[in-house]
């Protein structure tokens, strides 16, 4: 089955991709294709779907509700104490007006 160079300019069009005219005459996408044909051609039946092929599950962790009021003792670690009064970090400018 070869195909033409309309086709693969075609083909590529439709994938979003930009293949210049003399690459289109180097591809040997012929090859690719009776790969392809082969793999449909492989029998199937019995074998169950994968959905992911690491058959493990990830480990999990407990939803612990916290308080998550601990705003004074994250700005304890603030390098520069100027904005701590008013409940944020001080930082240096780094943009002009």
């Amino acid at each position: 089955m070869a195909f033409s160079k309309q086709q693969l300019q075609k083909f590529a069009n439709l994938i979003r991709i930009e293949i210049p005219d003399e690459k289109l005459a180097e591809m040997n996408i012929d090859s690719v294709i009776e790969w392809l044909d082969k793999l449909q051609k492989i029998d199937t039946r019995g074998v169950t779907p994968m959905l992911n092929p690491s058959e493990h599950a990830l480990p999990r962790r407990a939803d612990v509700v916290t308080d998550g009021n601990i705003r004074d003792a994250v700005l304890a670690n603030a390098p520069d104490k100027a904005g701590v009064s008013r409940g944020y970090f001080a930082v240096p400018k780094v943009m002009d007006e």
